[in-house]
């Protein structure tokens, strides 16, 4: 079913208090203790809805970095058109909210003594646990690619420094190099995410460095809102036509790399061609983060198998594992679906701690993508848990129509960017 904007914003808010399930609560009872593992998008929503439905419970929250880079609109640096600073976010707004933040790394999960140890030597026992670990890279999966030649083939899939590095390559190339993305195969960290970038880059070189062209290998034969993106491509970039600035090869062609040469620049497809370029951007097959590896958190897909209605782990009980490390079948891993999540999440443990029944929960997922100056796709989608708990499906959504106007395509950025300004402040203020 099809939408307005301003209906989906009343269902979303709508969704949201059911996934709170009316509180605050009352606090009654001992002090409960909650550590959060991890301080991004659905870590650090976490720890701050789980003060306000009960400010009686003592929200510890371990994250080793001081400042936390969104991927979400990190795109948008590699164009110029926004400063990394304006990506970057710290922890002193959930300060005030009552959590305690602790900078440090956590080594060790234990979940039979109910407790987490940090690479500092500290030890925190907690009630319940919810981890948060985001993603790792299956390195091992491409020939020649590691941590040490990410440093000059980099893979910009967490951002801040990496997305530094990449946006400094794309100033130095000269006008009509040649830059190679290579996205992964499913699933990852936001599958629209590769796609987005491609336009991103496209829109600066038609600005600055026009001859230059960008080169897609997928192994995937199709990908997230492709009809939008290519259509975008054709009225912005020339795809498609002998010009194109960007060029997109997925299953069947040139499709996927297993080898990079970080010596003479050049990554090896599955077919055995080698193709050579100025900027190499390597995206790796994805698993969820190391320290649910550790804890054992994760299944033999690499990912944490959950329980829908709570997100507390199926292996372990007493652990919740949100965001993109998480099996949320039915939800892409994305911000705007850890955020979510997170507020499910927050809202099943406090029940959990008072004794309460956990409701059914509602959830909400909406990705922007900026393909050039004032064009702007997005989806969005409410969803339900299925009455089996199975899975997580869509009741309602929408998606940017194929015939949008140029004013609608316009607004799309608008939203795009108070969307990011609305969810930053709601996770970090």
């Amino acid at each position: 079913m099809k939408f307005t904007r301003r209906g989906f914003i009343k269902t979303t808010g709508a969704a949201t208090a059911v996934g709170m399930f009316g509180l605050p609560y009352l606090a009654f009872g001992a002090s409960k203790k909650v550590v959060v593992v991890g301080g991004g998008t659905g870590g650090a929503t976490a720890a701050k809805y789980l003060r306000i439905a009960d400010p009686s419970v003592e929200v510890t929250l371990i994250e080793p970095n001081e400042h936390y880079y969104t991927c979400y609109l990190s795109n948008e640096v590699l164009s110029g058109e926004r400063p990394i600073d304006s990506i970057r976010f710290g922890y002193t707004g959930l300060a005030a909210h009552g959590v305690n933040v602790v900078m440090d790394a956590v080594t060790v999960i234990d979940a039979g003594k109910k407790t987490v140890t940090t690479a500092g030597g500290q030890s925190f026992g907690y009630d319940r646990c919810i981890v948060a670990p985001g993603i790792d890279f299956k390195w091992d999966t491409i020939e020649g690619y590691s941590p040490e030649v990410a440093e000059t083939i980099p893979h910009a899939w967490k951002a801040g420094e990496q997305t530094v590095i990449l946006r400094k390559q794309l100033e130095a190339m000269q006008d009509g190099g040649l830059v190679i993305i290579a996205p992964p195969g499913n699933p990852f960290r936001c599958p629209p995410g590769p796609y987005e970038r491609a336009s991103q880059m496209a829109l600066y070189f038609k600005q600055h460095k026009p001859k230059s062209k960008i080169q897609i290998l997928d192994p995937k034969g199709k990908f997230s809102k492709q009809g939008l993106f290519t259509q975008g491509w054709e009225r912005l970039y020339g795809f498609g036509t002998e010009n194109a600035m960007i060029e997109w090869h997925g299953e069947g062609e040139e499709a996927g790399i297993v080898a990079v040469n970080a010596a003479n620049r050049s990554v090896t497809t599955k077919f055995g061609d080698e193709i050579k370029a100025d900027v190499i951007n390597v995206i790796p097959p994805q698993t969820a983060g190391k320290i649910a590896i550790a804890a054992g958190l994760t299944d033999d897909s690499g990912w944490c198998p959950v329980n829908l209605k709570s997100f507390e782990s199926t292996i372990h009980p007493g652990i919740h594992v949100i965001g993109d490390a998480s099996v949320a079948t039915g939800m892409p891993k994305s911000g705007y679906a850890a955020n979510s999540q997170a507020k499910v999440c927050a809202a099943a443990v406090v029940s959990l701690l008072n004794g309460q029944e956990v409701g059914t929960p509602s959830y909400v997922n909406t990705c922007y993508s900026i393909i050039g100056k004032d064009y702007g796709i997005s989806v969005a989608n409410v969803y339900r848990l299925a009455e089996d708990g199975s899975k997580i499906t869509s009741v309602s959504g929408g998606l940017t129509p194929m015939d949008a106007s140029t004013d609608h395509l316009k607004r799309e950025v608008a939203y795009a960017h108070s969307w990011f300004n609305n969810i930053t402040h709601d996770i970090f203020g």
